[in-house]
């Protein structure tokens, strides 16, 4: 039986989807991706109203009829959940991805519609899970994704997976050329999910200085946090990220550990470091805190996406 991969999937020319990125996705991103022949995404969380997300939403279909997804958080730390699910239910896009959370509702809603739901996943034991309820792929975070990173290593995640699970699987994280690409789809990835080098695109709404920082900084600048976040999240280690430190502090650390608490603590922290994160992005100030996973090392400038595509999808990297 021919292996479903993410082309013949969703009927796009390369298995490449440009990553839904918190406060960075925009649809100029989606509309100039879906031009080159890879599909993307948007969090449904960058938009501040329902109202704002249908727009968005309408837009890229008045633009094309190529597919495209919208990335949803599916645990309670998003109180938006419910009408964000209505209306992906409402205005279909191709396909979902669910991340930090359980997908079964998001799976029992979308599946009937046809709408297709891709899971983040970092760990085996969550892969099956999200199979059992019906996933259609997962995409593989491994421990080079920047943002909300996993903890194993590219091939090592998705052996692992391939061994163990029947659906397909998206590599996440890493991955900035097209020799990444072959790599991956070599290791038996049926697709890749590709973000930190989006940022440097011209199509991005950040500030110049978070652009120029992904050109002047490299892999050995990229540290790991839980004080934005309560998860591990890879940020440069700025001046400012050196002088706040990358640890919880004592007291966050106690209520973290405390089961009633837990999911209000990192709730707060989550809300803070969100506020944080959209202050970097949107503003030029000293308390600069920019994420971005290692593959900023193959960033040496700011250009429009396509040009970032054409090296991705080169035939001979």
């Amino acid at each position: 039986m021919t292996a479903v991969t993410l082309d013949k999937m969703l009927g796009i020319e390369y298995p490449i989807i440009v990553a839904p990125m918190f406060l960075i996705s925009n649809t100029k991103m989606v509309k100039a991706a879906l031009d080159c022949g890879v599909t993307a995404a948007f969090p449904a969380l960058n938009y501040r109203t329902d109202k704002e997300l249908r727009e968005a939403i309408q837009e890229i279909k008045a633009h094309t009829s190529k597919p495209f997804g919208i990335n949803l958080i599916v645990n309670k730390s998003n109180y938006k959940f419910k009408t964000q699910l209505q209306t992906v239910a409402d205005l279909k896009p191709a396909f979902v991805i669910t991340s930090l959370g359980n997908p079964k509702e998001t799976i029992e809603v979308c599946k009937p519609l046809g709408i297709k739901v891709f899971c983040d996943v970092i760990d085996l034991e969550y892969a099956q899970k999200v199979e059992a309820l019906g996933a259609d792929m997962v995409i593989a975070i491994n421990n080079r994704a920047g943002g909300h990173t996993g903890k194993i290593p590219p091939k090592e995640l998705i052996d692992l997976l391939k061994a163990n699970i029947s659906i397909p699987i998206i590599a996440a994280g890493g991955i900035a050329t097209a020799q990444h690409v072959q790599e991956a789809l070599a290791m038996g990835a049926a697709g890749v999910s590709v973000g930190t080098i989006f940022i440097a695109s011209e199509e991005a709404d950040v500030t110049p200085e978070y652009k120029q920082a992904l050109v002047d900084y490299g892999e050995k600048d990229i540290v790991q946090t839980t004080k934005l976040s309560g998860s591990a999240l890879t940020v440069i280690n700025t001046p400012y990220v050196q002088q706040i430190g990358t640890e919880a502090t004592w007291f966050e650390r106690v209520m973290l550990k405390n089961k009633w608490l837990k999911k209000y603590i990192k709730m707060i922290v989550a809300l803070r470091g969100i506020k944080a994160i959209e202050n970097a992005a949107s503003k030029a100030t000293y308390k600069t805190i920019w994420c971005a996973g290692p593959s900023i090392e193959h960033i040496h400038s700011i250009r429009p996406l396509r040009e970032i595509v054409r090296d991705l999808t080169a035939p001979n990297p």
